[in-house]
């Protein structure tokens, strides 16, 4: 039995009822997604779902990490809290819903070793209980939620090759035994839906053995048993499971998967389906997922890929067929739906391994450019960048109002759009970045326009040092080789409110055995509003361009940009 990378199972079944809530809003018929925040995990990220925990209305975040899950609290806006770690067996999936039936969500994680589920209750307050295990046949690595035998508990479906296997639910957040079913070949991912109509649920799963790739429905018998699958061959083998809707309005479940693009497979209402018709999407697609982005009834999809690191959206006809009319760069991950602004308008939020928890939030008739966050390069401590902008179209067919834009953090406005953007029209806001702190620091610019029943925000991020550098490059121009240049003089200045200690003071990087420090007066630390030196001199060992650079590290990691050390060697 092979396992495959964890990378592979980042989706999972989650509350499809924040799917739902925004079906009937007067929205226009696409969607604009705009990237508000990113928030970091405390290690890399394989797997995520979408819930209430406190039910105060607003979406929050479990992702599976490196030794356990995060739970990330959502604020409203857009952003989260910082994660908050729960240590689990090994494990790359997980879901919510209430097993219990407290009208709390719980956590229900897949472990792969040992081989158990595990059910962390929730306490209706954010956090959970220690996990309740139930013994799986083989360690699991995929698991979704379903009541496969009507009896109101909810129960759930899990990959534990070679099986795909139900356990029953006992209400307490305990399981039944499982029941294992081997028909379908090299298991990967899976979904759930009732494919035929008979009021019971049945699976969805999708992946292969050898060189086949293929899905399969395995029909339920309404007991917690599945049927042999009737399988299906696909043309790549998917990176993600199925996104499950009814995309034509005939009361039949269809689904969309990924392959080279976005494949999309009509149902008949019997367990089968009608041959797929791809959508190619730029890229490798790496999930799809399925909700009323444009709030006309119909229910679109959005697909992510990379590289290159793209999210496009497939708006729906209402018929079955679809269009590609957004695409954004830039950002990377899986992406989950949710109304994490609470605004009515259904949001994504994109798990990236390495970068962490991206919001993109549906903006309506308002766009950004760039969408992304505004970075700001190094700043010495209370000194002032050059501004950055940001400009704002009306994509809409009315004109909208600005009634106010402000800012926090240690950013200024240094001009704002005025009071109407015009339809077609575009206007500027421009930061700068005036830092009082040294390191990361973070702001925000809020928008309270006619576009969003909720204010729109841009997210500001800048870096701050005490040390500054003087010059901020050095050429030394041509040098014979064999010979040394006479010293140039790096000037280093404590324009902080404390005294700095230093950490190292070296040249590295590129041709740096042709650049040394000659002398130097920076000592181990260095006093605020003090001033220290460091001589640097040339020698090149080889003809051409040379270049090094000059390093500085201080305690606390506020350090300042590297000098850039130049030359040419001549004989």
């Amino acid at each position: 039995m092979s396992w495959l990378h964890p990378f592979r199972f980042r989706r999972v079944l989650y509350a499809l009822a924040a799917w739902f809530a925004v079906a009937g809003a007067a929205l226009p018929a696409w969607a604009q997604f705009e990237t508000r925040a990113r928030q970091s995990l405390s290690s890399h990220g394989y797997a995520m779902a979408v819930g209430d925990f406190n039910g105060d209305g607003v979406p929050d975040i479990a992702a599976i990490v490196d030794n356990g899950f995060v739970v990330l609290m959502g604020n409203g806006d857009g952003t989260f809290q910082n994660p908050v770690a729960y240590s689990t067996e090994l494990a790359y999936s997980l879901a919510i819903a209430d097993f219990n039936n407290d009208g709390n969500l719980d956590i229900v994680v897949a472990n792969l070793d040992p081989s158990t589920v595990s059910v962390y209750l929730g306490n209706g307050d954010g956090t959970f209980q220690p996990p309740l295990a139930s013994g799986t046949t083989y360690g699991s690595y995929y698991i979704a939620v379903g009541d496969f035998n009507n009896d109101g508990k909810l129960d759930v479906v899990i990959i534990d090759p070679p099986y795909v296997s139900v356990l029953l639910g006992n209400g307490d957040g305990t399981f039944q035994p499982p029941s294992d079913n081997d028909s379908f070949k090299g298991p990967e991912q899976l979904a759930v839906g009732d494919f035929n109509n008979d009021h019971f649920l049945d699976v969805l799963v999708s992946g292969g053995s050898g060189l086949s790739s293929d899905f399969g429905v395995l029909l339920g018998n309404g007991n917690g048993t599945l049927q042999p699958a009737i399988t299906y061959p696909l043309q790549v083998r998917p990176d993600s499971a199925a996104a499950v809707g009814d995309f034509n309005h005939d009361g039949n479940l269809d689904f969309a998967i990924a392959q080279d693009g976005v494949e999309v497979f009509l149902g008949r209402g019997d367990g089968t389906f009608q041959l797929g018709v791809n959508y190619p999407i730029p890229g490798l697609v790496a999930d799809v997922v399925a909700g009323y982005f444009g709030g006309d009834g119909n229910l679109d999809l959005v697909a992510a890929s990379d590289p290159p690191s793209v999210v496009d959206e497939l708006v729906s006809n209402g018929d079955g067929t679809f269009e590609v009319r957004f695409y954004a760069d830039g950002v990377g991950g899986g992406p989950y739906a949710g109304d994490f602004n609470h605004d009515g308008k259904l949001d994504l939020a994109l798990l990236s391994p390495d970068l962490g928890v991206t919001t993109m939030l549906n903006t309506g008739a308002l766009t950004f450019s760039p969408s992304d966050p505004v970075v700001f390069p190094s700043q010495v401590i209370d000194g002032a960048s050059s501004t950055q902008g940001v400009t704002l179209t009306n994509t809409g067919t009315t004109a909208i109002s600005i009634r106010s834009v402000a800012v926090s953090g240690d950013f200024r406005i240094a001009n704002a759009c005025g009071d109407t953007v015009a339809v077609g029209a575009s206007c500027e806001i421009e930061a700068s970045f005036a830092p009082r702190t040294p390191g990361v620091l973070n702001g925000l610019i809020t928008i309270h326009d006619s576009a969003s029943s909720k204010p729109q925000v841009i997210d500001l991020s800048g870096f701050c040092t005490p040390l500054e550098l003087s010059p901020t490059g050095m050429s030394f121009g041509s040098q014979k080789l064999g010979t040394t240049s006479p010293p140039r003089t790096l000037t280093v200045t404590n324009e902080g409110r404390a005294a700095v200690t230093f950490g190292l003071i070296t040249i590295s990087g590129g041709d740096g055995e042709d650049f040394s420090m000659t002398h130097r007066t920076c000592g181990a630390q260095l006093a605020a509003g003090a001033t220290c030196s460091v001589e640097i001199a040339f020698s090149p060992k080889k003809k051409g361009s040379r270049y090094s650079y000059a390093y500085t590290e201080v305690e606390g990691g506020a350090n300042p940009p590297r000098v850039k050390l130049t030359g040419t060697g001549v004989d």
